[in-house]
């Protein structure tokens, strides 16, 4: 028996724009993961089985590592047509806010979702979320909002829309957010979801090969920047990656390419923080990933104006390589020493 997120008046309240509603609108966060596209999608396949004209908008591109997900060739993407995504936004009945907890998590759709007069839902599972939406779904404990989703749709009486195609989008989100069941994992919830999804008809182990499918120009990357681009800092205890534009456009380098690359070096025995920094055209992209009670949403929180999980984060620095490199040799060492000092 799962958890249940929603209380009764919640339920109700949903429940009724849902069904009130005839135009929705569904949305994620920039830069969008397995979790953000298998979520929305997911919601997107019942809303429509419901006759909900049922439209995704993303604020940018989703990865192509995604793209054998049903649905996926429909969702429409903001930067490439403004104007159009603001009649829809317009015309919206209802507007679902799934995996985050801010609006700027949207970057260049911010004040166009802002000042939408459509009611919003967010369902998310990250930490502090901003009151922004009229019905608020958020609970960190949760290890994908894939699983959260999955939940509410049960609370709402909507299991049986639950198709095979819904339940492939939320496996691959919760299999995204928590390496293939290897870590964030400890709820016995995820299992129990993961068994019904079973009980739909997806292939588990198919689903993660094709999430981890990679074509040579990837394989190279990725192995460029572990052998030449990785180094050991504070003792051993972290490990930083960085891959300049230069770097990353001599690879044919595209969206989703380096996904799951700052796990990597939490393989080594010693290393309990990684830090993967890559060069976005307007800012340096931070990823950080930990073990155990490392918490690294305090660090990206604190020094990148970001944050995320425990021990899963990201955040942004704006200026040169180098200068990045140096906040984050300095944010770890701090952090460690006062990890180190509690002990």
């Amino acid at each position: 028996m799962i958890s249940h997120p929603l209380d009764r008046n919640n339920v109700k309240k949903l429940s009724q724009l849902i069904e009130t509603a005839s135009e929705v609108i569904i949305t994620c966060h920039v830069k969008p993961d397995g979790d953000a596209v298998g979520s929305s999608l997911a919601l997107c396949h019942v809303l429509r089985q419901l006759d909900k004209n049922a439209l995704i908008i993303t604020p940018d591109t989703p990865p192509r590592y995604l793209r054998f997900l049903p649905g996926f060739k429909d969702i429409f993407v903001f930067t490439s047509n403004k104007e159009l995504s603001q009649e829809f936004l317009n015309r919206a009945d209802i507007v679902f806010c799934l995996d985050f907890n801010s609006l700027s998590r949207v970057d260049q759709m911010t004040d166009m979702l802002a000042s939408c007069t459509a009611p919003k839902v967010m369902i998310d599972h990250h930490i502090a979320p901003e009151q922004f939406c009229d019905i608020t779904i958020s609970s960190h404990e949760e290890s994908s909002t894939c699983v959260l989703l999955y939940k509410v749709l049960c609370d709402l009486g909507l299991k049986p829309m639950i198709d095979k195609e819904t339940a492939a989008c939320i496996a691959t989100g919760m299999m995204t957010d928590t390496g293939n069941l290897s870590y964030n994992c400890n709820d016995p919830d995820i299992y129990t979801v993961m068994a019904e999804l079973l009980r739909c008809g997806i292939d588990k182990v198919k689903l993660w090969e094709n999430i981890n499918i990679k074509n040579e120009n990837q394989l190279r990357l990725n192995g460029f920047a572990i052998s030449q681009q990785m180094k050991l800092l504070c003792e051993g205890k972290a490990a930083l990656i960085t891959l300049t534009r230069e770097q990353l456009d001599s690879f044919n380098y595209q969206k989703g390419d380096t996904e799951g690359l700052v796990n990597i070096p939490l393989q080594m025995e010693n290393v309990i923080i990684s830090v993967f920094l890559h060069e976005e055209p307007r800012f340096i992209k931070v990823s950080m990933r930990s073990k155990g009670d490392i918490d690294v949403n305090l660090i990206c929180e604190k020094n990148f104006n970001g944050g995320g999980h425990k021990n899963a984060a990201g955040g942004e620095f704006h200026g040169p390589m180098q200068e990045a490199v140096k906040k984050v040799e300095k944010s770890l060492e701090e952090y460690l020493g006062i990890v180190q000092a509690n002990v």
